[in-house]
């Protein structure tokens, strides 16, 4: 993509940004503050739920772009990271799980540039707190100084860390993750969805301060170094991750208390749409790993409608941290030249289709919520509609800063709809995720969701020879609870052979762990939990 030069670019006053979003002439770069929030689906009131309260995740919607069709590559929190930190889908990237001993992207793509590494490439300053990757699965090169996490440790950034957790595979750029006891009663560590977490409920009401359970103390970090990153007068790349509203439900009361449970809805849909196949289900584990969830069958009524209170509770206690973040750069005078962007790792299913958690192609798993804020941009507070993807976000916040974008991002950049909201930059969204065992008769399945203005395609594909088993069609404009599967129907065989042809190629090639020797350097992993240093 050709950029013009700075000095063609109209200045607006005092943002150091122009009217498009791009750099000023002074030279000033744009600031970056990427806030990553677990589990959440588009419940917001600005995306125009009349129930959950999100005043401040409203006032930076006010401030920026809502785009209200932003998909992600895979409705799991490793996987979708995976993507949009380095803008290739998971058919590249070879991450499909959460757990510990799943790979690394690193395994497949040692040398790729990610997402804040780009830009720490590029003279910013680039830190992380709290979750950005995943638990277990760090990736030291991206950031210019240790990760932090709120039970005060902080993971070196050696390039090359062996994962000693991972004992089949190993790669450059893993570090191990060793879990210190964290200070919050029900926010004990939780390695994914293949390990076993802790015993506990699904959902509790806090006694405690914002401050005193994760995300609150996580945005007095943010805040601290806020201020600290204004005195180094170079730009920043500041991600903070925000855990709610990911289980367990847990929030201080006074956000509990926000909500009337009776006026919280309930499912539009609780079981399979009709004619689906039954591997699209889930058995959601994550959930019933808890501590008085049944193993099998239907979550029960009561349980329900209090896990829903215990999501919307969460959300408006992440809601609040995130409004101090937006008070900092006011009061740290960094707003009107800092690039905002907020967004769901992926969305997620409170008992729709019968369903719980994530881990599945339907529409309330990959949707997720995405907004940008660019200072002094003339289209502020209004929305998109255009089909945006994940990995777009990567290519957008390096066009949006004047860089020169990498030709290996998979994504394209949503400049054009941050310009003009009705701008359309591209046809399909695909979003995709494997099945395995029990339903599928054995087989390694890929379901790959192609996703247009108005259909949901979903082709279940063998993971061994690229055989179509199964199809989904839905109707989002006149179904958008995805009823019934619509594929077989004589009407619509020009859209399923329409949007099959947006089906990605198989991946071909196996996945090697790269070999050589690290630099000196580069060699040692250290981990520090409080005050011990651990040389591993």
């Amino acid at each position: 993509m050709k950029h013009l030069p700075l000095v063609a670019l109209l200045l607006t006053p005092l943002s150091g940004m122009t009217a498009e979003g791009a750099p000023a002439a002074t030279g000033s770069k744009p600031n970056i503050l990427f806030i990553a929030v677990d589990d959440m689906r588009p419940e917001l009131g600005c995306y125009g739920n009349t129930i959950v309260k999100t005043p401040n995740i409203d006032r930076l919607a006010a401030q920026g772009m809502v785009f209200t069709k932003a998909y992600c590559q895979m409705a799991v929190c490793w996987a979708t990271r995976s993507s949009l930190l380095t803008g290739r889908r998971p058919d590249a990237t070879r991450v499909c799980e959460n757990t510990p001993n799943n790979s690394h992207f690193r395994v497949a793509l040692p040398d790729v540039v990610t997402l804040p590494q780009y830009f720490k490439n590029n003279g910013y300053y680039c830190a992380s707190l709290n979750k950005i990757y995943h638990s277990g699965l760090e990736d030291g090169r991206s950031w210019s100084e240790p990760a932090w996490f709120p039970n005060g440790m902080t993971i070196d950034t050696d390039l090359v860390d062996w994962s000693k957790r991972n004992l089949k595979r190993v790669a450059p750029g893993v570090t191990e993750y060793v879990h210190g006891t964290l200070p919050w009663d029900n926010d004990k560590p939780y390695e994914g969805e293949g390990a076993k977490p802790p015993i506990g409920p699904p959902f509790e009401v806090s006694s405690k301060g914002d401050d005193e359970l994760p995300d609150g103390y996580t945005a007095v970090e943010a805040l601290k170094r806020l201020h600290e990153l204004k005195a180094k007068k170079r730009p920043f790349f500041l991600a903070v991750g925000f855990i709610k509203p990911h289980l367990p439900f847990v929030a201080p009361k006074k956000y509990w208390d926000l909500y009337d449970p009776e006026k919280i809805p309930m499912p539009a849909m609780d079981h399979l749409p009709e004619g689906a196949p039954k591997f699209a289900y889930n058995n959601f584990g994550e959930l019933r790993a808890y501590a008085n969830v049944p193993k099998k069958g239907p979550i029960p009524a009561d349980m329900a409608k209090t896990l829903r209170h215990g999501y919307y509770a969460s959300i408006s206690y992440t809601d609040a941290q995130v409004g101090r973040l937006l008070d900092a750069l006011d009061q740290e005078g960094l707003a009107d030249n800092t690039i905002i962007v907020f967004w769901g790792d992926h969305g997620y299913q409170l008992g729709d289709h019968g369903i719980w958690c994530k881990h599945t192609n339907f529409e309330l798993a990959t949707r997720a919520p995405l907004l940008i804020s660019i200072p002094g941009k003339k289209t502020a507070g209004q929305k998109c509609d255009a089909l945006v993807e994940f990995v777009d976000v990567y290519p957008t916040l390096v066009d949006l800063c004047g860089l020169p974008l990498p030709h290996e991002l998979e994504g394209v950049s949503l400049k054009p709809a941050l310009v003009d909201p009705k701008a359309s930059v591209k046809q399909v969204a695909i979003s995709q995720y494997p099945r395995a065992g029990g339903e599928t008769g054995g087989r390694s399945l890929m379901g790959y969701s192609i996703r247009d203005e108005r259909w949901r395609l979903t082709l279940w594909c063998d993971r061994n020879n690229a055989e179509i088993v199964a199809t989904e069609l839905y109707d989002e404009q006149n179904d958008p609870a995805e009823t019934v599967n619509l594929a077989t129907k004589p009407a619509n065989q020009a859209v399923v052979k329409a949007l099959s042809k947006y089906l990605p190629p198989p991946p071909t090639g196996s996945v090697k762990p790269p070999v050589g020797k690290p630099d000196k350097k580069e060699s040692a992993l250290k981990i520090s939990i409080r005050s011990t240093t651990v040389n591993l």
